[in-house]
């Protein structure tokens, strides 16, 4: 059926407002969860296969194994421990008040905390924190050759920017430890996490050598943990 002038120019003056509205919509970001964990610890698979799920069925979700290196004196060295996601877990520990740090520990946009494993209590702490968002700062992200670019937009506060390497699935023999004789399956394994520099406020681009891991993150995070902004490159 064709449209008269007086409906095409309604149509148009709609089509001009939800570009308008769309333009101004802060940009979406998925939450962030942050699971720290060892292949060392028995504990730990039931809440890798929570992550597993996440990373299968929610594109609203970063979820990130963050494999910490406390548990390797027990029996098994974990083959993806990093230095820095156990010091990124002391961090939290402090800023949580916490005794101390434990696995399965799941932390959700840098200020809730759940065990990882308790299925219920880390889909209520997501959705708490969807509803909860504050509006993101834009992060963009992009790779050529061996360099990461980082776009990250204006907003309020202050923040640093951290870069995320990471790998979809492995599977891993376990030949001693708790989890001596299992084969584990490991869900977005990070495999390199690096501080870029801090943010004031003000538009900026941070580059870098792009990190080990299959796949890349961007995280935008304040002094108070709470995470800003987020992006993935797959």
């Amino acid at each position: 059926m064709a449209i008269g002038w007086r409906g095409a120019g309604t149509l148009a003056a709609a089509l001009l407002l939800s570009t308008t509205v769309s333009a101004q919509a802060p940009p979406h970001r998925p939450v962030v969860a942050e699971l720290f964990t060892s292949e060392g610890c028995s504990s730990c698979p039931p809440a890798e296969a929570v992550v597993a799920e996440l990373a299968r069925s929610r594109p609203d979700v970063l979820a990130l194994a963050f494999h910490v290196t406390y548990w390797d004196r027990l029996g098994w060295a974990d083959r993806f421990g990093l230095a820095a996601a156990t010091v990124r877990q002391q961090h939290y520990a402090a800023q949580f008040l916490q005794d101390s740090v434990y696995t399965p520990e799941l932390v959700i946009d840098g200020w809730r905390q759940a065990v990882g494993s308790d299925r219920p209590a880390v889909l209520a702490a997501l959705h708490a924190a969807a509803v909860e968002q504050a509006p993101a700062v834009a992060l963009t992200l992009g790779r050529a050759g061996g360099r990461v670019r980082v776009d990250v937009g204006s907003g309020a506060g202050r923040g640093t920017v951290l870069l995320v390497g990471f790998d979809s699935w492995h599977r891993t023999p376990v030949a001693r430890g708790e989890n001596g004789g299992q084969t584990l399956t490991e869900a977005n394994v990070v495999r390199a996490l690096a501080v870029l520099g801090p943010w004031q406020g003000a538009a900026l681009m941070d580059e870098a050598a792009a990190p080990a891991g299959e796949h890349l993150a961007a995280l935008l995070q304040a002094p108070d943990g709470r995470i800003l902004g987020a992006a993935v490159l797959p």
